[in-house]
């Protein structure tokens, strides 16, 4: 549809938060993201697994340094990224005094910019961030700013389209991906809420009628969501 990249993004967004292909998705998000986006050097997943904060997937095991001093630290934007479910920008880490060990750790590896852009599954909540670290800020500020709008601004198609015409192919392939993948999580949360309106259940319970309705007809979320929305309407 859009590229590897966004595909692997949007089927995580329609994904069951238990299914066991969460975890591939991941790896395989890294690994195009840090091949396909031009101005990344590397590319890594937090996520939180019970109390502690975890690096589910690396580009290369160099870049783990740089996550594991914002867990110690207790504060990095991988972590706030995750605990918010914002998108947080880095396009001058030199500059960003906030969190100390990352301050010290990024440049000390030649990282000078980043950003943290949440992974979604099937409950629409940001089950992972996908960090994007380059070693040329410059290079990195077009990427940061044009998600960082569509994050801003989802429905806004014309900026949309401006932010992503100066961008590389890569770069808007994930934001395009990133795009899709808000939408994906929109259509779920409307059929939730279309399953509780008609049965009265709870969220969590319309949540699993749906996942079933997925797998009875072979489907992902958001293909059952979409169906269900149809039907209703």
């Amino acid at each position: 549809m859009y590229g590897p990249l966004a595909d692997a993004m949007v089927t995580l967004a329609g994904t069951p938060d238990y299914s066991p292909s969460v975890n591939s998705l991941m790896v395989s998000i890294v690994k195009l993201a840090a091949e396909r986006v031009e101005p990344v050097s590397h590319a890594s997943v937090t996520a939180l697994r019970g109390k502690a904060y975890i690096t589910v997937a690396v580009s290369d095991d160099l870049i783990k340094e740089v996550d594991e001093v914002q867990y110690a630290d207790n504060a990095g934007p991988c972590l706030e990224a995750l605990d918010t479910g914002a998108l947080i920008g880095v396009p001058d880490i030199d500059t960003t005094v906030r969190w100390p060990g990352f301050h010290e750790e990024a440049p000390r590896m030649g990282l000078h910019a980043s950003v943290s852009v949440p992974l979604y599954a099937g409950r629409g909540e940001a089950v992972a961030v996908l960090n994007l670290y380059g070693y040329d800020g410059a290079a990195m500020a077009p990427l940061i700013d044009a998600i960082c709008l569509i994050h801003d601004h989802p429905a806004g198609e014309r900026a949309g389209k401006d932010a992503l015409a100066e961008l590389d192919a890569g770069s808007r392939e994930l934001v395009a991906g990133y795009l899709a993948s808000l939408d994906v999580r929109a259509t779920v949360r409307l059929a939730i809420e279309v399953i509780r309106a008609a049965t009265r259940c709870s969220r969590e319970d319309a949540y699993l009628s749906l996942c079933i309705r997925a797998g009875d007809a072979g489907t992902g979320l958001a293909e059952a969501a979409a169906d269900l929305i149809d039907t209703d309407t």
